[in-house]
């Protein structure tokens, strides 16, 4: 028994470590978006989820005991987030931020402030403890569904720009650490959703490294032959030129020259003309 809790004690601050990690993970995207000024295609959704997770589960460690660690690192998780939403609401444009407002009033304000309003005045002992229990399970669960919600773009556009691979990344790790911490301390509400955890988050690596290696399609320069001044060329690639009988061709030959002659007098009536126009002045000049 003492070993387990060993263990479970190392898994926890394992579990510390790589949840402290998870919670900086989307610094990159955040700088970015201070860069830019704009939150461009990035969802607010993950991290109101994360925030309300973290709520909870201090909620839960302090119904029970033996768990400070939960209340360590959700407590960091809890501060962290709330920077993150509130660098979001600064910079999202009108559409966004009233959605993410919603969406906390929705379960920051409303859905936390009636958990705790029913657990404390109708739920008494270790009911409590295990009806909040099994709401953190399930939002645990949300917390790593809710980088899923960036799948459909990722389809959509073929693009894994907006897609935060790296809280991807960390949030599996942290899956595997938090579950053996609550299967040593037979805490189910604590390993069950971390078994889900590694499994949508093998399942966005995996669709990160498919559209990752697609790229946009690179047009190749043609180099085309020069052209000089009596040469026109048509270029069609949808229809091809039709074969000229014999006929057609020389009928062409003899347009040509017509037009080729018809060029040759214009030219010479003009140098005619120019030389004409040089021997007026002298004219003049001899008659006064």
């Amino acid at each position: 028994m003492a070993i387990s809790g060993h263990w479970a004690f190392a898994f926890g601050v394992l579990g510390n470590i790589v949840s402290f990690i998870v919670f900086l993970s989307p610094l990159p995207t955040f700088y970015k978006i201070y860069k830019k000024k704009s939150t461009e295609g990035y969802q607010s959704i993950p991290y109101v989820i994360a925030l309300f997770s973290s709520m909870l589960w201090i909620y839960y460690a302090i119904l029970k005991t033996n768990t400070t660690l939960l209340i360590t690192i959700n407590s960091f998780g809890m501060f962290i987030e709330t920077i993150y939403v509130g660098v979001y609401l600064y910079y999202a444009p009108k559409k966004a931020r009233v959605h993410t407002v919603k969406m906390l009033l929705l379960t920051v304000v409303g859905g936390f402030g009636a958990i705790i309003l029913v657990t404390q005045f109708l739920l008494k002992g270790a009911a409590r403890g295990q009806v909040v229990g099994w709401i953190c399970l399930v939002f645990s669960l949300c917390v790593f569904v809710a980088p899923l919600c960036i799948v459909r773009q990722v389809i959509k556009t073929k693009s894994v720009e907006y897609m935060p691979i790296l809280l991807s990344v960390f949030l599996t790790l942290s899956a595997v650490m938090w579950f053996f911490y609550g299967l040593l301390l037979k805490d189910i509400n604590i390993a069950a959703p971390n078994i889900l955890g590694f499994i949508f988050g093998i399942l966005q690596m995996v669709l990160y490294a498919m559209y990752r290696k697609k790229e946009k399609p690179i047009v190749k320069e043609q180099n085309l032959p020069e052209l000089q001044n009596d040469q026109v060329i048509i270029l069609d690639d949808n229809k091809k030129i039709p074969e000229l009988t014999e006929e057609q061709i020389i009928d062409i030959v003899k347009l040509s020259k017509l037009v080729c002659s018809g060029k040759i007098q214009l030219a010479s009536t003009l140098n005619q003309n120019a030389a004409a126009a040089e021997k007026l002045p002298n004219l003049q000049t001899v008659e006064a």
